[in-house]
């Protein structure tokens, strides 16, 4: 967690350097749909299903070389997954389905290719910061209680950009999360439960 933090405040300050010299600055207004799922490293607490869920807002690529830019943004970001808590006595287990809700700032580098006619390939890594906004269970209840309010992951992935005039483009790619931190807050079990995710982007580029 201490290395987590350090990476992630040393990215977010050499944005800032850079963004004082920097070249041009995109936005784009993404709406992406993600598989999500929770994974515990306890042995008496299993993965059930996965979560079908989604991510939208506004992603910012700010370039400091031709094909090099550090990407940030903000966005929700709908997601969870359904965790199967087991104990000695079998009469005790039961299931819990997270519906979670985050603000996430991602932080990055996106390295992108040249033109090749209409179209850029490009791949993204970096960190992905979010912070809990909702926790609900199956039933819509509130379980922000068994939530914890900061996660940290890292992302990785890439796609491609294809140009539809001078100034404007429509991005798909693939994305995976993975969590490093420990989402949940349960009592009874000393377990880390993290969260990851595949993401489909879809934008458009401003």
């Amino acid at each position: 967690m201490k290395n987590a933090a350090i990476i992630l405040i040393a990215l977010m300050a050499t944005q800032y350097i850079y963004s004082q010299d920097s070249g041009r600055t995109r936005f784009t207004f993404v709406a992406t749909p993600q598989i999500s799922w929770m994974k515990s490293d306890h042995e008496m607490v299993d993965q059930k299903t996965s979560r079908f869920g989604y991510n939208f807002g506004v992603m910012m690529d700010n370039f400091f070389g031709e094909n090099y830019a550090f990407t940030t943004g903000l966005t929700i970001n709908t997601t969870g997954g359904k965790l199967n808590y087991k104990y000695e006595d079998a009469q005790n287990n039961y299931s819990q389905t997270y519906q979670l809700k985050y603000l996430e700032i991602p932080l990055g580098l996106k390295l992108r290719s040249a033109d090749l006619r209409r179209m850029n390939i490009y791949g993204r890594f970096g960190l992905s910061p979010q912070i809990n906004i909702q926790a609900n269970d199956n039933n819509d209840k509130s379980i922000s209680d068994e939530i914890r309010l900061f996660e940290l992951g890292y992302h990785l992935g890439g796609g491609i950009e294809y140009a539809i005039n001078s100034s404007n483009a429509l991005m798909f790619g693939l994305l995976f999360n993975n969590g490093f931190t420990d989402i949940t807050k349960n009592e009874d079990f000393d377990d880390k439960a993290i969260l990851n995710r595949f993401v489909f982007e879809v934008g458009f580029i401003f």
